[in-house]
């Protein structure tokens, strides 16, 4: 275990914060104590087992997968070899599904011949004979809609949807196995989609001609910035234009509190009077806080505070190598429960509405859950921005959660101590290649443009690394093992049920969400036994939830249940819970208002023991 991580847990017992966290061989001790029925199931073979291990075969594998992954962009070989190999076994054990895939790709051929011939002697638009996906903007424009390019693109979509035929509905091929199947073949058609081509895209050419080349130029300009940029570890051109301070996270406030993981923000009162308890934030730590507080006109922070509420705000510190140890509960101790204690300090015999965003609500109601199993009466209510606590349904981000894969962004991450930006980008990146990188490459690259930096991308382009141990322990007990919505994952030796937390809960699902699908989000409802309120908002996971008032577009619905009330799936909340129009966040401050006290003078900013240590936005947020 690092020095810096020690330091970190005895600094905190000092402090009387959070609980001193054991070391490594404490806990196992406590949890063999708790456990004695698996103890006795163990074998001597088992017993043997930690004491003869050589750490130096396993540096060896880790050393040998980190070699691995460069030529794989992280993803294990084995489990696409696995998923490969299922496939194809079964693929040769059913000829029925064999002569069907045949029998496709004669009909489609037909199809597409026909419509080749029925444009050669029109000289009108003839109706295509397949579209693309909802979701596929790449052929969109008029231009594709005339020769040759029309017969280009339309041969593509069937060779496409041919593809898709092929891995799927293979008799005993798993629902894993044919989702990774479904990837891989969609990242190589990608690759090979013709609006990726000067020469096949009329889109390009036409500029070309427009410009008489100039766009290319500028392309190549453009594809040199970014790669000495990327060299250079830098953010992109533009973003430098958004600084946290001065452009984005300007809602003022101060540091009343600081630890080895933490920053907490207290922002100013901007009202003569505020709702009694205060509002605490827990962001994700995969990302900078001031998502939350981007510009004044879009920022969630100030309209609380514009409404009368006092909020405080945890910032991350954006770990290291040294960090390499700190765990899932060093999270939880030295972030929301350290957070808690400070707030109590500032605003003494007050409960507080805990508000939590991604992998910060799925950490928060792991907290909460802790705090209701001790009696723990801190909390007012518990909120929960597109977050996960049940994960049967991660979304396209279980491509990644098997064991194999995990083993290997275990030793990726054992190398360095930690999971960089690069790595995290490039996963979510692959899941929609079509939006976030081919249709970046013709744009910028060939068409010449640069997209206008917001600051929203400037916020996106400021990532963070995630420590070693808590993203492993992450990864298995949460999203490949579901310890937490079965019951199995354990604070302090025992384990927490979500179904404790008895405060009203509101939820927010995001329609377009790729990383906790609002259907997952929607769980919450069916694993509480309290009143729990569920809004879903049109957007992404990122957009949706940034939803200011006067948003063009924007919609949501909501609606509330009783504990006593029956519960509904989610197709059937969906088709009977009305759509309105606006933000979400007007019905969630009445929501808040409705479980808060009367106005009353706002507190001071800080305390004897927990003094104002700075000016917001902090340290933390500018750490690389």
């Amino acid at each position: 275990m690092s020095d810096q991580v020690v330091k970190l847990r005895n600094a905190q017992g000092k402090q009387g914060t959070a609980r001193a966290v054991p070391d490594r061989s404490t806990r196992d001790m406590s949890d063999a104590k708790a456990e004695p029925e698996r103890d006795a199931a163990m074998t001597s073979d088992t017993y043997d087992r930690p004491d003869t291990h050589d750490t130096r075969h396993e540096a060896f594998d880790h050393a040998a997968q980190v070699w691995l992954s460069r030529f794989t962009h992280g993803l294990s070989p084995a489990a696409l070899m696995n998923a490969w190999f299922d496939w194809a076994t079964h693929m040769v054990a059913a000829p029925g599904k064999q002569l069907e895939i045949a029998e496709k790709a004669g009909e489609k051929f037909g199809r597409y011949m026909r419509y080749a011939m029925a444009c050669t002697g029109s000289t009108n638009a003839v109706a295509p004979c397949i579209d693309p996906l909802p979701q596929d903007n790449r052929f969109r424009g008029d231009a594709w809609k005339m020769p040759p390019f029309n017969l280009i693109q339309q041969g593509f979509l069937m060779q496409q949807q041919w593809w898709h035929n092929v891995v799927t509905d293979v008799p005993g091929v798993t629902a894993q196995h044919e989702r990774e199947l479904q990837f891989l073949t969609r990242q190589m058609l990608d690759v090979l989609s013709p609006s990726n081509f000067p020469g096949t895209n009329p889109e390009v050419l036409k500029k070309t001609q427009q410009t008489g080349g100039l766009n290319l130029i500028r392309g190549f300009q453009n594809y040199m910035e970014d790669l000495q940029d990327l060299m250079a570890g830098e953010a992109r051109d533009g973003a430098h234009s958004f600084q946290p301070g001065r452009d984005v996270a300007v809602t003022k406030g101060s540091i009343v509190y600081r630890n080895q993981l933490i920053e907490l923000i207290q922002y100013a009162p901007l009202t003569d009077k505020v709702r009694p308890e205060p509002i605490l934030i827990v962001p994700a730590w995969i990302m900078k806080y001031y998502i939350l507080d981007l510009s004044p006109q879009n920022s969630l922070v100030r309209y609380l505070v514009e409404q009368g509420h006092t909020v405080f705000m945890i910032s991350w510190k954006n770990p290291d190598a040294g960090d390499r140890d700190l765990t899932l509960d060093d999270y939880r101790r030295l972030g929301v429960m350290a957070a808690l204690e400070a707030i109590g300090g500032i605003v003494p015999d007050q409960k507080v509405h805990a508000v939590g965003y991604c992998l910060g609500g799925t950490l928060l109601s792991i907290a909460a859950a802790a705090m209701a199993r001790n009696g723990d009466a801190r909390l007012a209510s518990l909120s929960l921005l597109a977050s996960q606590v049940d994960f049967t349904e991660p979304g396209e981000l279980a491509l990644f959660i098997n064991e194999s894969q995990l083993a290997f962004l275990d030793s990726v991450m054992w190398k360095q101590g930690y999971l960089n930006t690069t790595q995290m980008a490039g996963a979510f990146q692959m899941l929609r290649s079509n939006d976030l990188i081919w249709s970046r490459i013709v744009r910028e690259y060939l068409m010449g443009e640069r997209a206008q930096m917001n600051d929203l991308m400037a916020w996106n382009a400021d990532a963070t690394r995630m420590p070693y141990r808590m993203h492993s322990e992450y990864l298995r007990k949460l999203y490949l093992n579901n310890d937490l919505a079965e019951g199995r994952l354990k604070v302090d030796g025992r384990p927490v049920h979500v179904s404790d937390i008895r405060v009203p809960i509101f939820a927010v699902g995001t329609v377009k969400d790729h990383v906790a699908p609002w259907r997952s989000a929607f769980k919450i409802d069916m694993l509480s036994d309290t009143d729990v309120s569920f809004a879903l908002t049109s957007g992404g996971h990122n957009a949706g939830i940034v939803s200011e008032l006067g948003h063009p577009r924007r919609t949501y619905r909501v609606r509330h249940r009783k504990a006593e009330d029956l519960h509904m799936d989610p197709d059937t909340w969906l088709n009977e819970t009305p759509e309105r129009e606006g933000s979400w966040w007007p019905a969630w401050v009445d929501w808040l208002t409705a479980h808060s006290g009367d106005m009353s003078g706002p507190p001071p900013m800080g305390c004897k023991d927990h003094p104002p240590l700075e000016d917001a936005p902090g340290t933390n947020v500018f750490q690389k």
